[in-house]
């Protein structure tokens, strides 16, 4: 698929998402998955801020970068913290060279394999809501087309995750919010159990529950509150894969 027809998808699904009843964990997953084929990303990451207003991973496009993602909030100190804090980007950090800057988060990254990092708000009208996250295994800039279409997505984004009919109400936002990482809690739940009843790693039992969602027209959230609750048995996601 050409570079313009997947950017054009792209926004097009998140305008869909304005007028259906849309999974924002299922929506946020792509979207991380088309933004490393956009921008010639390694891993891209979406992280949302709570009720409290602490930041949360909703979606990572690899099990490697929620894990640093996961470290940087625990650490308190990265890219995309700084760049939800000041609501300004955070682009073109070679992460060879962020140590003094980012002191623990530095070399974790570094270990992980990335070399360069590109943060970027999510923002609801002049509210951060959170901050879209591209990792790369390489060093080097970020072209200024690739900044102003990911930033355009990042805020596509925001709209999509609070929907714009309600946008003046903030204690639906709250709420759509909170319903959402309560989704991805029960997400990561259903992962372990599949991972732990299968021999599959993280990564893979999260690609099957999304192949079994996908087969059966369901939600992936539905799906994975249904493992958890012992309704599916990991047997059911294998017949998807014989």
């Amino acid at each position: 698929m050409a570079r313009e027809e997947l950017l054009a998808r792209t926004f097009i699904e998140l305008a869909d998402t304005l007028v259906d009843d849309f999974d924002i964990i299922e929506v946020s997953q792509r979207l991380m998955e088309s933004c490393v084929e956009l921008f010639d990303a390694s891993a891209a990451g979406l992280l949302i801020s709570d009720t409290s207003g602490r930041l949360r991973v909703i979606a990572s496009s690899s099990e490697q970068l929620r894990t640093v993602e996961l470290f940087e909030l625990q650490a308190s100190e990265g890219p995309c913290l700084e760049c939800f804090l000041s609501g300004q980007p955070v682009i073109n950090m070679d992460l060879s060279v962020a140590g003094s800057r980012w002191e623990r988060f530095g070399p974790v990254a570094l270990g992980a394999g990335f070399r360069s990092v590109h943060a970027l708000p999510v923002r609801l009208r002049q509210e951060v809501v959170g901050a879209l996250n591209l990792f790369r295994t390489t060093a080097g800039p970020i072209e200024p087309f690739d900044v102003a279409a990911a930033q355009a997505l990042a805020d596509a984004t925001a709209i999509a995750i609070v929907q714009q009919r309600t946008l003046t109400d903030s204690r639906l936002l709250a709420s759509q919010l909170s319903a959402a990482l309560e989704s991805r809690v029960v997400i990561e739940q259903a992962k372990g159990m599949v991972a732990e009843r299968t021999g599959l790693t993280i990564g893979d039992a999260f690609i099957r529950l999304r192949a079994y969602a996908r087969a059966n027209n369901e939600r992936l959230t539905a799906v994975c509150r249904s493992i958890v609750e012992g309704r599916i048995g990991a047997d059911a996601l294998d017949s998807e894969h014989r």
